[in-house]
């Protein structure tokens, strides 16, 4: 059975015939490691709050994809300048889906931007910038160094990460400014970087199989990454469980 996976997307100007237009995106980097691990990837669009479950009753997984910052007036702090990229209507979406996804105990596999939507969807908190606010460097190299693992971070044992790629140091990609600061309830650190910054969340709730990272591993999976795909593989098994449960 190849389960339906939602991929949600980001706003972004496009070019059409008719100037510029807003359109929805998310790379081919996220729906071929859907495709790879088996399942059937979907883009879904923000939406009002009573369009997402009728969404949710006809998918078996969602990806939370990366992106631009989640508004700080989300989790009660003060803009910092380092903001960028905010879109209103995504994290309205996006922290309502994750909240109904967990109610439902379908699996979500939470990356970049997603862990942090994780995180503020329970209650948690943001480090706005890595660089000022915490003096983390070395998090947010882009272009080619997007497709290697430039950077580490230590899986904790007894984890759900650890039962798929295994516990100890594994090497990731580090292509953020924003990280986790204070955890949101029922979350549990399961990876983080040897500087401290948060590289993998998990819920303490054994019955939402959640996957959330702070690297990407969809853009590792370019370069025949194994645990990469591994971790998808295991998503999209979830995902199958799911709809032959639901």
């Amino acid at each position: 059975m190849h389960p339906l996976i939602g991929i949600t997307t980001r706003p972004q100007t496009v070019p059409s015939a008719g100037n510029e237009v807003l359109g929805y995106l998310a790379t081919h980097t996220y729906t071929d490691s859907v495709l790879r691990g088996g399942g059937i990837p979907v883009l879904i669009l923000p939406v009002g709050p009573d369009l997402i479950d009728p969404i949710l009753d006809r998918l078996d997984g969602i990806v939370l994809t990366g992106g631009g910052d989640i508004a700080p007036e989300r989790y009660g702090a003060e803009r910092d300048e380092a903001v960028r990229m905010v879109s209103h209507e995504r994290d309205e979406f996006e922290l309502a889906l994750t909240t109904k996804a967990y109610e439902r105990k379908m699996p979500m596999f939470a990356i970049c931007r997603g862990i942090q939507v994780v995180n503020v969807a329970f209650g948690g908190t943001l480090i706005q910038d890595l660089a000022s606010h915490s003096g983390a460097h070395g998090h947010d190299i882009a272009g080619e160094g997007a497709y290697e693992p430039h950077a580490e971070a230590l899986i904790e044992e007894d984890s759900r990460l650890a039962s798929i790629i295994g516990a100890g140091l594994h090497g990731i990609n580090s292509i953020h400014h924003q990280a986790v600061e204070e955890l949101g309830v029922g979350l549990v650190v399961t990876a983080s970087a040897p500087d401290g910054t948060v590289e993998g969340l998990e819920h303490e709730d054994e019955a939402w199989d959640l996957i959330s990272v702070q690297w990407h591993p969809e853009y590792l999976g370019v370069r025949e990454h194994g645990d990469s795909h591994d971790l998808f593989a295991a998503f999209v098994e979830s995902a199958a469980k799911y709809a032959a449960n639901s």
